[in-house]
């Protein structure tokens, strides 16, 4: 698909013979027979105007008069893509995305978005490289009804402005009590019916849904262990006496919060349970005693019970592997990067925030502890990782735009799957210092296919 990206810019309306106006390149211009003689219509996200287009050879940018520019909300110095609909006489420029976050500090002017502010200055970058504008809200922003937003945008500095509702809104919620708000569930339904606007990614995932709704496909049923929404005692036991160890982990948890991992041993039963600190240990002789001490977790939380795999290790260590998924620029999914992640001292699970370390597949490969993982991993993990993305894109209501895979590859060299992630993590740590990741790059190209630029 051919397209068309410029950078707009904005003049006083003395250059214009009227104050609804645009000025164009005249090759462009007669190439998309734009007519010129009567108005058509301007168009940015939800905003629409009708405007008089000027040609002009020799011009690059796209000259916009002030008042126009205002009353589309669009800022000097941008760069966007751009269409003509000639079935309905419409110019359109875009995309335009709106990234939702869970807060924003104003008074904290280099990093209103906290740990997120790298990598919501990278998108910035990104839009300008593709064509695109970006704009970042919180749920305090979002309107009644749906008609302009209150947002943030970078112009040399984070400033704030008021725009249209995007053509693309990212969720980037990291807390289910905002996602689940009615105000927030009410936005994502009104922008997709009044304005056809793409949501993604629109909802976390539950552990148990996911499990159960692969477990459907017979080819991904090979990679999930045994697992199940955990009900009683009797499930327990039935799944210790099959299994060594198992896990217990929260439905909606992340980060590695509140898992539970019970082994099996000579005279009785270990529990560990995760902290920030590193892992509580508790020994206890039956399995009837280990139950009574976790019960109170169980009736506050819902939990889901899963078959423990005994993972490769480095040094000692359980290592598994964070697969980001994403949708490209038509609209398919591909694997952009898989990295170890080995648990870190006096913890049994491997996330960041529990002292794990990121590590590239080829180094676990050169130190792992067993055979199985010395052999070439990354095509094998792939394969998986896409298989699966594409299995939650086929069988999980939602739409879904990246996807954090966690796989792990036991010591006989089999691949499972521990979790899907909907909100992979984009803190500081990840982010690149100078140069726009793949991950980034693949985001706005995704967009601009949802908003058809």
């Amino acid at each position: 698909m051919s397209r068309t990206k410029l950078m707009i810019q904005v003049k006083n309306t003395r250059i214009f013979p009227e104050d609804y106006a645009v000025m164009l390149n005249e090759r462009y211009v007669r190439k998309r027979r734009i007519p010129t003689g009567q108005p058509v219509t301007l168009q940015f996200g939800s905003s629409r105007h009708l405007a008089r287009v000027i040609p002009v050879r020799r011009l690059n940018p796209m000259r916009v008069s002030k008042p126009l520019a205002d009353r589309l909300g669009l800022v000097p110095g941008s760069t966007l893509c751009l269409r003509y609909k000639g079935e309905g006489r419409t110019l359109q420029l875009g995309p335009l995305i709106g990234v939702l976050v869970s807060r924003i500090s104003a008074e904290n002017a280099e990093r209103p978005f906290g740990s997120m502010t790298s990598f919501c200055k990278e998108l910035v970058q990104a839009c300008g490289h593709y064509g695109g504008f970006a704009y970042f809200f919180s749920p305090e922003e979002i309107p009644e009804p749906a008609e302009t937003v209150e947002g943030w945008y970078h112009d040399g500095k984070w400033k704030k402005g008021v725009f249209p509702v995007p053509n693309v809104v990212y969720n980037r919620l990291t807390s289910r009590k905002y996602e689940n708000r009615p105000s927030v569930q009410h936005f994502f339904k009104e922008v997709k019916s009044r304005y056809g606007s793409s949501v993604f990614n629109e909802k976390y995932l539950n552990k148990t849904e996911v499990f159960e709704a692969l477990q459907n496909d017979s080819q991904l049923a090979a990679y999930l262990p045994e697992s199940h929404l955990f009900k009683n005692y009797q499930m327990l036991k039935s799944m210790t006496s099959k299994y060594p160890v198992v896990f217990l982990k929260p439905v909606t948890g992340s980060l590695g919060k509140g898992i539970i991992r019970i082994t099996r041993d000579a005279d009785g039963y270990t529990c560990h349970s995760s902290s920030v600190n590193g892992s509580v240990k508790r020994h206890f002789p039956t399995l009837a005693k280990l139950f009574s001490a976790i019960s109170g977790k169980m009736k506050r939380t819902r939990y889901q019970i899963q078959r423990g795999v005994q993972l490769i290790t480095v040094g000692g260590r359980p290592v598994d592997f964070r697969a980001l998924v994403q949708r490209d620029e038509k609209g398919e999914w591909i694997v952009t990067s898989i990295v170890g992640r080995i648990a870190g001292t006096h913890h049994f699970v491997s996330n960041l925030a529990r002292g794990g370390t990121l590590s590239p597949v080829s180094q676990v490969q050169a130190k792992c502890d067993q055979p199985a993982g010395k052999v070439s991993l990354q095509p094998k993990l792939g394969k998986a990782a896409l298989m699966l993305a594409q299995g939650i894109g086929s069988h999980v209501a939602g739409h879904f735009g990246e996807l954090g895979i966690d796989l792990a590859v036991d010591t006989s060299g089999k691949v499972w799957l521990l979790e899907i992630n909907s909100k992979p993590s984009k803190d500081d740590n990840a982010a690149a210092a100078s140069k726009i990741r793949p991950s980034v790059r693949r985001f706005v190209k995704y967009a601009r296919y949802l908003a058809e630029f």
